[in-house]
C-alpha cells in the first residue's frame, strides 16, 4: 500500500490550492484519514482529520478555510485550501488508516510542500 500525495506548490496570500492523496495497492477498506503539516524544526502538526463515518475535524488555525474531503470510490482524500496565509506555509502530508491483506496499518504520504508568498 503506497499514498501518493500531490498539489502543492507556490500561492499569493488569500489564493487557494487542493492537495490530493491517492492510496494504492492491495486496499480492503480505508478507514480514517488525515492531513498533517510541518515547518523545519518545528513538530508535525495535525490539520485536519476525517473518520469513515464523514466527522471532520480540523485545527483551530484553518477553520473555515480548509476543507477534507475524500471520493471512497477512487480512494482518495483531498485538502481544499483557501484564504491561504502565510503561516501555512509547510510541508504538507497525508496520512490514513488501511486495512490490507497486510492487516490494519497507518500509512503516510511523502509530503508536498505549500508555499504562501506575501
Amino acid at each position: 500500500v503506497q499514498l501518493q500525495a500531490s498539489g502543492g506548490g507556490l500561492v499569493q496570500v488569500g489564493g487557494s490550492l487542493r492537495l490530493s492523496c491517492a492510496a494504492s495497492g492491495s486496499i480492503i477498506s480505508i478507514n480514517s484519514v488525515a492531513w498533517f503539516r510541518q515547518v523545519p524544526g518545528t513538530q508535525r502538526e495535525l490539520v485536519a482529520h476525517l473518520t469513515s463515518g464523514g466527522a471532520a475535524n480540523y485545527t483551530d488555525s484553518v477553520k473555515g478555510r480548509f476543507t477534507i474531503s475524500r471520493d471512497n470510490a477512487k480512494n482518495t482524500v483531498y485538502l481544499e485550501m483557501n484564504s491561504l496565509k502565510p503561516e501555512d506555509t509547510a510541508v504538507y502530508y497525508c496520512y490514513a488508516n488501511i486495512l490490507s491483506w497486510l492487516g490494519m496499518r497507518n500509512y503516510w504520504g511523502q509530503g508536498t510542500l505549500v508555499t504562501v508568498s506575501s
